[in-house]
C-alpha cells in the first residue's frame, strides 16, 4: 500500500513537470501562459496535500512567482490560487528557509490578492516557533510587515499587526521590533495619517498585553506615552479615538498597572468633571465613560466608583439626559455596574438620584426608540437579577423596591412589551422575567397578575429559535427556585416541570387528524 501511495506523485510529476517547462517558455517569449497555469492548477487540486509536499521537494516552482508580475488580472488570480496550494504543503521552516525573497516581494506586490497570499504564509511562519527566527534575522522582511499596516486595505493591515504581535510573543521578537531601525520605519510608517498612526498603537497595545516585560519594551520605544498625550490633545476625534485605545490596554493587570502609575486614570475622571464645560465633549465623553465601565468590570465597581465618584454621576446624568448615544451608553454601563452586588449597592447609595433615574428608565421603556428600549430592558435586566446564594432580607426588598420604582404597574408595562413582534424587545422583557423569577417577591406578582402564569407555558407566543430558548430559561428558573411550589402552588409548578420536561422546542401533535386519517 506504501509503494502505491508514493506512486501518485511520482506519476504526476511528469505531467506538472511539462507544465512548468511550458511556462518557463512561454515567459522567456513574453507569450500568454493562462492555458498552460489552468492545467497546472487543476493538476495540483486533483492531488492530496502530502503528494503536493512531494512534488514542491523535487520541482522547481520560481517560474509561477516570476508570472506574479503582471498586469493581467486574471493571470495573477490563477498563480495566487496555484501558490496557495503549494505553499499550504510546504512546512513552515521551509517557506521560512526558501521563500524569504518571494515573500518580501508579494508584500511590495500592488495586488490585494498577492499581499494577503504573503501575508497568510509569513503568518504560518510567525505561528511556528523555529521558523519564526528567520524573520527575526530578515530585517527588509520586518520592514515589509511593517509598510503593510499603512495598506489602504483593512484587511491587509490587520494581518500585518497579527504577524508583529506574534513575532514579539518572544524576547528575540521584542529586540528585532523594537530596535533602533526597526521603531524608525514604524515612526515613519505612522506618518503617514491619522489612521494609520492608530494602527500602529493598535499594534503597541496587542503587544503590550502580552506580558510585563513585553509592556516595558513598548513603554521605552515612547509610543504608549506618545498614545497617551494624544487623549489631552485639542483635536475631539483624535482624543475620542486615543481614549478608546487606551481602554485597550485596562484588559491586562499590568496595563492596568501602567495606566495607573501614570496619572491616566486621574486624567480620565477629570476629563468627565470637565467635560460639563466644553460643548464639544459629546465627541469623547462615551468613551471615557466606557473607559471607566472597563475598569468597574476588572477591578470592582466599589472600588472603581468610590474613588471615582465623578464617573458615577455621569453615568446617571447621561441617563436621564436627552441625547441618545449618551442615554445608550449610560444604559450600557449601567448593565455592567448592575450586574454585581457591590455594583448594585453603589448605585443604591446614590439615593434619591438613583430612585429618579429609575422613574426615568420606566419611561424609556415606555416611550424611548427601539434601539434605546432593548438597552433598557437589558440594563433593567442586570440591575433586578440575584442568584440563589445572594438572596438577603435586605438585597430581596432592595429588588422589589427598585421593580415597583420603575412604573405604577411595571409587570404589565413588561408584558405588553413582551408581545411585541420586534425580537429584541420580546426577548429583552423576557430577560426581565427571568430576572425576578428566582426572588419570592417576584413569583407572588406573577401568580397574583391575570393570566400570567399561563403566559408563561404557552408555547404559541414565541415567534423563533431566540424567543423559545429565552422563554425556556424563564421556566427553568422558576422550576430551579425553592420557594416556587410554595408560591406558585402544586398545579402551576407541575405545569412548569412538564414544560421544562419537554424541552425549549416541544410541539404538541394534535392526535385527532391522525383518528380521522385511519377512519
Amino acid at each position: 500500500a506504501r509503494g502505491g501511495a508514493g506512486l501518485a506523485p511520482r506519476l504526476m510529476a511528469g505531467p506538472v513537470s511539462e507544465v512548468l517547462q511550458a511556462l518557463s517558455e512561454r515567459e522567456r517569449e513574453g507569450a500568454e501562459p493562462l492555458a498552460e497555469l489552468h492545467r497546472l492548477r487543476a493538476l495540483l487540486l486533483a492531488l492530496p496535500l502530502p503528494s503536493v509536499r512531494e512534488l514542491t521537494s523535487v520541482l522547481q516552482f520560481a517560474v509561477i512567482f516570476n508570472l506574479l508580475n503582471s498586469e493581467h488580472r486574471e493571470q495573477i488570480e490563477v498563480c495566487v490560487s496555484i501558490l496557495e496550494r503549494l505553499l499550504q504543503a510546504v512546512e513552515p521552516l521551509y517557506l521560512a528557509q526558501n521563500f524569504k525573497e518571494q515573500l518580501q516581494n508579494g508584500l511590495q506586490h500592488p495586488d490585494d490578492s498577492v499581499q494577503i497570499l504573503a501575508l497568510s504564509q509569513i503568518g504560518r511562519i510567525v505561528e511556528d516557533s523555529v521558523a519564526v527566527t528567520a524573520i527575526l534575522n530578515t530585517p527588509e522582511l520586518l520592514k515589509g510587515l511593517i509598510q503593510s499596516i499603512g495598506s489602504e486595505r483593512i484587511l491587509v493591515a490587520k494581518e500585518a499587526i497579527h504577524s508583529l504581535s506574534r513575532v514579539a510573543q518572544s524576547k528575540a521578537g521584542l529586540d528585532a521590533l523594537f530596535m533602533t531601525c526597526t521603531l524608525q520605519d514604524l515612526t515613519n510608517v505612522m506618518a503617514t495619517s491619522d489612521v494609520i498612526r492608530y494602527r500602529i498603537y493598535e499594534l503597541m497595545v496587542e503587544i503590550s498585553s502580552v506580558s510585563p516585560v513585553s509592556l516595558g519594551y513598548c513603554v521605552n520605544s515612547g509610543l504608549l506615552s506618545q498614545l497617551i498625550n494624544e487623549m489631552m490633545g485639542e483635536d475631539v476625534l483624535i482624543r475620542a479615538n486615543a481614549i478608546e485605545m487606551i481602554t485597550a490596554l485596562l484588559k491586562t493587570p499590568q496595563g492596568r498597572h501602567y495606566l495607573a502609575q501614570q496619572g491616566v486614570i486621574n486624567k480620565i475622571s477629570n476629563m468627565i468633571i470637565g467635560a460639563a464645560s466644553d460643548p464639544f465633549s459629546g465627541f469623547y465623553l462615551p468613551n471615557l465613560v466606557k473607559f471607566f465601565g472597563h475598569l468597574a468590570i476588572m477591578d470592582g465597581p466599589q472600588q472603581i466608583c468610590e474613588r471615582y465618584p465623578a464617573f458615577v454621576e455621569k453615568v446617571i446624568e447621561m441617563v436621564q439626559g436627552q441625547e441618545l448615544t449618551m442615554v445608550g451608553v449610560g444604559l450600557d454601563t449601567l448593565e455592567i455596574l448592575g450586574s454585581s452586588i457591590e455594583g448594585k449597592q453603589v448605585l443604591n447609595k446614590t439615593g434619591s438620584a438613583f430612585q429618579d433615574l429609575l422613574r426615568k428608565l420606566g419611561n424609556l421603556l415606555s416611550g424611548a426608540n427601539m434601539d434605546v428600549q432593548s438597552r433598557c430592558l437589558d440594563a433593567v435586566a442586570s440591575l433586578l437579577y440575584l442568584s440563589a446564594d445572594q438572596q438577603t432580607d435586605d438585597l430581596l426588598g432592595m429588588m422589589e423596591s427598585w421593580f415597583q420604582a420603575l412604573h405604577s404597574r411595571p409587570l404589565e408595562m413588561f408584558r405588553t412589551m413582551s408581545a411585541q413582534p420586534f425580537p429584541e424587545i420580546h426577548i429583552g422583557a423576557l430577560k426581565v422575567f427571568t430576572a425576578i423569577a428566582g426572588q419570592p417577591w417576584g413569583q407572588r406578582l406573577m401568580l397574583a397578575t391575570p393570566g400570567f402564569m399561563e403566559y408563561i407555558v404557552d408555547r404559541s407566543v414565541e415567534p423563533d429559535k431566540d424567543s423559545k430558548d429565552a422563554k425556556f430559561e424563564l421556566v427553568k428558573t422558576l422550576v430551579g427556585s425553592k420557594t416556587t411550589a410554595e408560591i406558585l402552588g402544586n398545579q402551576h409548578y407541575l405545569m412548569l416541570r412538564g414544560y421544562l420536561r419537554e424541552g425549549p422546542y416541544f410541539v404538541k401533535t394534535v392526535t385527532a387528524v391522525a383518528v380521522e386519517g385511519s377512519e
